[in-house]
């Protein structure tokens, strides 16, 4: 039975970090997703450039190490509710594919259908997208049950987000679901991708 498992991290490099420690756990570039926000991957000590200016059609460079692969095939996507984000893997091209042709919701409604097509329920879909929002970078990998621990380890031996907690202090702020025709954050207020705090 396939599964797939899902982590956010508040930094983009720990994200990266977590693609590479996928990669040398033997986990191919096509079992590999990663969305995030471009402005963080100026933080030094990330392996790939990208110009400053995402929704300007920035191009993504290239990236070294274990998951180049993967990194290198970084592309930008637009995402309502979120804004400019840079993605890689299956779930950024069935996000795409499946927003192709819609009116309402655009790729916001590909990617949380796409995290639901995997047995994920809404609810954390949308918390998983609302993480992004608010400028966390998601890394998911798609595995077999022989494999799901190693994979879980591999994503766990980061600093990940507990985005139930998370989603916990959100409703009690007033937030009830992920809601694409919502202003994405501005850079420099996204909770995430700065501090290491909300």
């Amino acid at each position: 039975m396939n599964r797939t498992i899902t982590r956010v991290y508040d930094r983009y490099s720990d994200a990266e970090a977590a693609v590479r420690r996928l990669k040398e756990a033997g986990f191919s570039d096509t079992q590999i997703s990663l969305i995030g926000h471009q402005h963080a991957r100026g933080e030094p000590g990330t392996d790939s450039e990208v110009a400053d200016d995402a929704a300007g059609g920035a191009a993504v460079g290239g990236a070294l190490g274990a998951g180049a692969g993967l990194l290198a095939g970084l592309g930008l996507m637009a995402i309502p509710g979120i804004g400019p984000v840079v993605a890689a893997g299956w779930l950024a091209s069935t996000a795409a594919g499946a927003a192709t042709g819609a009116i309402v919701g655009g790729a916001a409604g590909g990617l949380i259908g796409a995290m639901t097509e995997t047995g994920m329920s809404r609810e954390d879909a949308e918390t998983y997208a609302e993480s992004v929002r608010r400028g966390g970078s998601l890394v998911s990998v798609r595995t077999d049950e022989m494999s799901e621990q190693r994979a879980a380890t591999a994503l766990d031996a980061g600093a990940s987000l507990d985005v139930s907690t998370h989603r916990d202090e959100w409703r009690r702020e007033g937030w009830s679901g992920f809601d694409p025709a919502a202003e994405p954050y501005p850079r420099d207020r996204m909770p995430y991708g700065r501090t290491g705090q909300i």
